[in-house]
């Protein structure tokens, strides 16, 4: 269903056109991750200036436009053409033409093509202005209420699918207490909620499925709960996913006690920083207690 699109593009003028959108410039435009009433003004007056359209799929960037009323020349750019469709998106900025990319949801650039467009552009001397919008990252953070970890996470995406270097990674999330964002597709979540228990076990995992649509989904348990919480309803295992694994809280460990993963950041920061400054900042990005650091820094440089 397409929305109205004449009164729906004159009030993102009337919102976004004081604003100035220089010609010869790619703009990397994030679109509804769903919800197609995510759009921004913004972004629909953008698209509507644009010369032409690079995305990662014509099909559905086509239909999406459609949508808003909006028919616009689409450059295919996905993963494995993104070299050459820069050149073709370069030479339009040669010519002075305002290009938008999009990627299929969500912002270009992350978990999504559009790093090596904007790395050519950049390089051949254009302006690369980004337009935010929804995020399946942000939106899951929003209603995680992850507080052990201040605010702080690592976003890991989406995991290598299989063989030692998937392994190499979900060992590094279990042994990190920040908290991780991951994403993942619908066919490989239940492999992912089988790994997610054996490596974490009772740690904390939020899942958002299906974000910001008709039959969203957000729910908290502990990972070794995960598989099961799949299996509790046959829909669960449809759509896309949005994963935080939680930090871990700052537990009452002995002032002795500096496991392997807090003694490997505290050596890689000896390696560049004054003993106090490595410590203090040891302890702040492992949580581990700072006396018990600081004896293992002296243990390390006894000459400090």
């Amino acid at each position: 269903m397409s929305l109205p699109s004449i009164d729906l593009l004159t009030a993102a003028r009337l919102a976004a056109g004081a604003q100035h959108f220089p010609n010869g410039t790619l703009y990397l435009l994030a679109t509804p991750i769903g919800n197609r009433a995510d759009i921004t003004f913004r972004a629909l007056h953008l698209l509507d200036l644009a010369d032409a359209v690079a995305c990662e799929d014509t099909r559905h960037t086509a239909a999406l436009l459609q949508a808003y009323g909006l028919h616009k020349p689409l450059i295919a750019a996905h993963e494995h053409n993104e070299r050459e469709a820069a050149q073709a998106v370069i030479e339009r900025l040669r010519q002075g033409q305002r290009v938008a990319y999009v990627s299929d949801a969500g912002t270009p650039g992350l978990s999504d093509p559009g790093a090596r467009l904007v790395a050519e552009a950049r390089a051949a001397g254009f302006r690369c202005v980004p337009l935010p919008g929804a995020s399946a990252l942000t939106a899951l953070l929003s209603v995680a209420g992850e507080v052990a970890g201040e605010g702080r996470f690592r976003f890991a995406g989406f995991l290598p699918p299989k063989g030692a270097e998937r392994e190499r990674a979900l060992q590094a999330i279990a042994a990190s207490p920040e908290a991780c964002a991951l994403l993942e597709a619908p066919h490989r979540i239940e492999a992912l909620a089988v790994s997610l228990a054996a490596h974490l076990g009772p740690r904390a995992v939020t899942v958002g499925r299906e974000l910001t649509k008709q039959f969203e989904e957000v729910d908290t348990v502990a990972a070794a709960a995960l598989p099961g919480w799949l299996a509790a309803h046959p829909q669960r295992t449809r759509g896309e996913f949005a994963l935080l694994v939680h930090a871990l809280a700052p537990g009452p460990a002995s002032e002795g006690e500096v496991d392997a993963e807090a003694l490997r950041v505290l050596d890689t920061l000896l390696e560049e920083l004054p003993l106090k400054s490595a410590v203090k900042l040891a302890a702040r990005l492992t949580g581990r207690p700072r006396n018990a650091l600081y004896e293992a820094a002296l243990a390390r440089k006894p000459q400090a």
